[in-house]
């Protein structure tokens, strides 16, 4: 049995529609993230999950047991959030067993899973530290420790790195995927963040105008996109699309190589990240239609250079250019045909 069952969830406000027909389930000592663009309907399924938000209609479910009307408090649930929610007035040590007093767990008790939590987190020497004097990092630890603490059967995340700096964000990243692992936490985690979503999580809800528009592992999402949305949104820099007869061809930037005996393209913008290069380039014989490719190391070309690109038809994409879903088949077995790897110009 799924832990997690959302069925037919439904919140409209009048006419708009926040979230529309979510279902999904995420199984035990799993890691799912709620992927999506600003107002696509994922914080508000959260907090409908949570219990701080009425759905319209549909129902869930959390190891068999009706969650759908409950209050908050009945859920069972642990939370973290994007601003920390901690007491200012309060030390480190009970912020993190503030929900433990309340629901008056024995003090033995308390002080076993403090222990615990605190070497997992590595907040041993900020115990008695008020909130105040802890770094941006030390404030994301304390809120998850007081999640784990909790020992809740499913643990709900709304971006809780997003208030961190680039690099901090990426150590905690690691952090939290670890943790995660060694406590075997179901975790439901919400983000726009498509690096966050892609390198912590097992699996990918992406949610647009309040659809799941595609369920997957990060790999099936970058891999086989579903449709030219999840094609764009999933990539940096987002899959190529260009339209060609009926449909709309995808190739990703790095698959684009440079071949003299491709189809020509003239450079327009180059842009240095360190370990590549990112080119922008135009296809005078499509309509002058641009196309990027990611070249190794420092490429320095002037604009206007004539280039010839080419790719291998097995990184082909084709998407209806009405629906814009997805057209071909993706390739199972890693051993190609010889048609399918013969290099395509797209003449």
């Amino acid at each position: 049995m799924s832990q997690l069952e959302v069925k037919g969830l439904n919140k409209h406000w009048g006419d708009a529609r926040a979230v529309n027909d979510v279902s999904f389930t995420i199984e035990p000592g799993e890691f799912v993230a709620l992927l999506g663009p600003s107002g696509c309907g994922k914080s508000t399924t959260l907090k409908m999950i949570a219990g701080l938000e009425e759905p319209t209609s549909g129902s869930i479910h959390l190891n068999g047991r009706d969650l759908t009307h409950l209050p908050p408090g009945k859920r069972g649930l642990a939370m973290v959030f994007q601003s920390y929610a901690l007491f200012p007035h309060l030390s480190v040590a009970e912020n993190i067993v503030f929900g433990l007093r309340a629901r008056r767990v024995a003090i033995e008790e308390q002080n076993r899973r403090l222990r615990q939590v605190t070497e997992l987190v590595d907040l041993g020497a900020q115990l008695h530290k008020k909130p105040g004097q802890l770094s941006g990092g030390q404030c994301q630890r304390v809120a998850l420790a007081r999640a784990v603490v909790a020992e809740a059967p499913l643990c709900l995340m709304d971006e809780p790195l997003s208030n961190l700096d680039a690099k901090l964000r990426n150590e905690m990243r690691a952090e939290l995927r670890s943790l995660q692992q060694r406590l075997g936490m179901t975790v439901l985690y919400v983000t726009h963040d498509q690096v966050e979503a892609m390198s912590m999580a097992d699996r990918i809800l992406l949610l647009n105008e309040g659809k799941v528009v595609q369920n997957g592992t990060p790999e099936t999402l970058y891999g086989a996109p579903e449709s030219t949305f999840v094609a764009r949104f999933i990539g940096n820099p987002p899959m190529n699309l260009m339209q060609k007869d009926a449909q709309h061809l995808g190739v990703r930037p790095e698959h684009v190589r440079v071949d003299p005996k491709g189809v020509p393209a003239h450079v327009m913008h180059c842009d240095y990240h360190g370990a590549d290069t990112i080119i922008d380039a135009v296809l005078p014989h499509l309509n002058q239609q641009t196309i990027k490719l990611r070249l190794p190391g420092h490429q320095q070309l002037p604009q206007g250079r004539e280039l010839g690109l080419s790719w291998d038809r097995h990184h082909e994409h084709h998407f209806c250019l009405q629906s814009g879903q997805r057209l071909n088949p993706v390739f199972a077995s890693p051993t190609l045909t010889p048609d399918e790897t013969e290099t395509h110009h797209v003449a």
